[in-house]
């Protein structure tokens, strides 16, 4: 079977993590295929909205160490080069896809598969979920954005905690942290994953890819910045032919229809 698999239908795209055995930690190649598989959503028409998920007990267990081992061979600035074109870039590629991305957290999120649903949009969790910053336990720095990402969900004393201890964290836990959006049934979570996505599917594309671009870059600008922004998504967004649907249909009194662009 594929380490990733993948399919399109009501213009939703899935992408699912599928080595079980390893609780799907991944690899190198399973990485650069997510990656890859976002880029393309983003210029796809046909996608209008993407879900994240993993196959068995396991979301994401991280990075796939297996083989990492052995140091001595590595030269200067090899570390850093592997982090900024591997979980870097994957998590950028989440951040930066131009459709809205949920994360479907089926199960143990750690390391760089915490940071991965973190990353998405909006994260739905099952009941069995669990969140981990692993990193500590290995004697490692957190990576894949970890401390750029956890601050600015729940601020920097929460973050340092979770970062320093390594602790696992249930559904709930996160959930009341501010770090999952809602926390479903086992049984449930593929049914509101689904109907969540396709929500989106038939929302403004344009206009959620924008919304999205604002509140990204907002923590990260002045109030000046921010407004000038703003006003440039809102005229880039009145060219839509879904901006013109929105407005019509509010005169006309009836639900508007939405095609993507």
């Amino acid at each position: 079977m594929p380490a990733v698999l993948h399919a399109t239908a009501g213009q939703v795209l899935s992408i699912t993590l599928n080595r079980p055995e390893t609780l799907n930690a991944l690899t190198p190649d399973q990485r650069d295929e997510v990656v890859q598989l976002l880029s393309k959503a983003s210029e796809t028409a046909g996608v209008r909205a993407v879900v994240i998920t993993g196959t068995g007990r396991g979301f994401c267990a991280g990075a796939d160490l297996r083989g990492a081992a052995g140091t001595d061979e590595r030269g200067v600035g090899d570390v850093a080069r592997t982090l900024r074109t591997g979980a870097q870039r994957l998590i950028a590629a989440v951040l930066d896809c131009e459709k809205p991305v949920i994360a479907a957290v089926n199960g143990t999120a750690a390391g760089l598969g915490a940071h991965l649903a973190l990353a998405c949009d909006l994260v739905l969790a099952a009941e069995s979920a669990r969140f981990i910053e692993v990193f500590v336990r290995r004697g490692l720095v957190p990576d894949g954005g970890g401390a750029y990402l956890l601050p600015r969900l729940i601020g920097p004393q929460r973050a340092k905690e979770l970062m320093f201890f390594g602790d696992a964290l249930t559904a709930t836990e996160a959930e009341h942290l501010g770090l999952v959006n809602r926390v479903i049934p086992d049984g449930d979570l593929a049914r509101t994953t689904r109907s969540w996505a396709e929500r989106l599917a038939a929302a403004p594309t344009r206009a959620l890819a924008l919304t999205k671009q604002l509140v990204n870059a907002s923590l990260d600008t002045d109030r000046a910045t921010a407004f000038a922004a703003e006003a440039a998504a809102q005229e880039i967004n009145m060219t839509t032919a879904d901006a013109q649907e929105g407005v019509r249909s509010f005169v006309e009194r009836r639900k508007a229809t939405y095609k993507g662009h």
